[in-house]
């Protein structure tokens, strides 16, 4: 009887969860140089929204509907003086959305613009604060990684890898999570917790958090999204079998995971448009030639468009990738990247001849040594 009663008592907060209110952003510009437009981007869980309007008299107002409290950006496009510059000039400032009324005063820059009536926004300002050192010192060494590249500095180039790694799993361990057990209840909870998932979300670590949410959060249409995005991430993590599909190849064959059972299988998640998986092929290609007789082989799944399928072969052709490739041109609507919660590439899953997956998203000298261990 408790029990039910609970359920009763949670019941309104769920349904309030789930009913769009009205969301006011309310501004006033007292700069020089009128903005041409302002656009709002906001979304909603998966959908990406855009809403636009002008200044009058240095006003500006937007009224959409949310769901739930969520990030969103103001942007303005602004007359540039004639200096012989470009005709327009645009700004962009992060507005974390709530229902209610948001002013957004604009003096200097919209980049500086005062913002109040939201403690949305305010949690997310002190959030952001919390990880300033962090990102200043990422756009520090991205600065750097560009000019090894540019240098064609490798070693200069994996060792600003390592410490972006280090830096981000500062950010990740020290600040992120400590804030999340600290502020569980925040309007901004669901967002932060998104930002310590990533692309590459441990479930272990997630899931936890994820529970202590408050119900209504969970309910909501994000909250929704994560469950299903740790439910994917818990079925594909190492340790459970891969899970089997089927998707045609070049030639328009169908192709199973399953019919690669008794290899060791790298499936790859990749594309031809996508700079740091072509980046990455030639490690792939060392991988496959030096170990292909030994039982192990490679199994591409690209996210490529349906206009781009000549593209895709042109990579492949390219690249030298002589192993079985597969796809629904789907680009990131690809049902293989979707039933294994892909969200970001490359990425890739080392499976075993059992069918169990062994390894996530190794590359580089990682993936060597880890073939090097399995194989010799």
């Amino acid at each position: 009887m408790k029990s039910f009663f609970f359920l009763l008592a949670m019941l309104p907060a769920v349904v309030f969860a789930q009913k769009e209110k009205p969301a006011v952003i309310k501004g006033q510009i007292h700069t020089t140089g009128s903005p041409k437009m302002l656009y709002l981007v906001h979304y909603d869980a998966k959908k990406k929204l855009t809403d636009s309007t002008v200044a009058v008299n240095g006003n500006f107002e937007f009224t959409i509907s949310i769901k739930e409290p969520s990030l969103g950006y103001l942007r303005a496009k602004f007359e540039r003086p004639d200096d012989g510059k470009s005709e327009y000039r645009f700004e962009l400032l992060p507005l974390f959305l709530q229902p209610g009324v948001t002013t957004v005063t604009i003096r200097d820059s919209l980049k500086l613009a005062a913002v109040s009536g939201s403690e949305a926004h305010k949690a997310y300002q002190r959030y952001t604060a919390l990880q300033q050192q962090d990102n200043e010192a990422q756009q520090h060494l991205r600065r750097s990684y560009i000019a090894y590249r540019a240098e064609k500095n490798e070693a200069g180039m994996k060792q600003i890898e390592s410490q972006m790694d280090s830096v981000e799993n500062h950010r990740k361990e020290k600040v992120i999570a400590p804030y999340l057990a600290a502020n569980l209840q925040s309007p901004i909870a669901l967002h932060v917790l998104k930002d310590y998932a990533g692309y590459d979300m441990d479930p272990n670590k997630i899931e936890p958090f994820y529970k202590k949410l408050p119900a209504a959060v969970k309910a909501a249409p994000s909250g929704l999204l994560m469950k299903e995005k740790i439910d994917k991430a818990k079925a594909t993590s190492i340790g459970n079998f891969a899970l089997n599909f089927t998707q045609h190849d070049t030639l328009g064959h169908p192709v199973s995971l399953s019919s690669f059972k008794g290899k060791y299988v790298l499936l790859d998640f990749w594309a031809s448009w996508c700079g740091p998986c072509r980046a990455e092929n030639p490690n792939v290609v060392k991988a496959f030639r030096q170990y292909k007789d030994k039982n192990f082989t490679v199994l591409g799944v690209s996210l490529d468009r349906a206009e781009g399928k000549e593209k895709w072969m042109e990579a492949i052709h390219k690249d030298g990738l002589t192993w079985t490739h597969v796809s629904d041109l789907k680009f990131w609507d690809n049902a293989v990247a979707r039933q294994y919660g892909i969200e970001a590439i490359p990425q890739n899953l080392l499976i075993d001849p059992s069918g169990k997956i062994i390894a996530k998203n190794i590359s580089g000298e990682e993936l060597q040594t880890r073939l090097k261990e399995l194989f010799n």
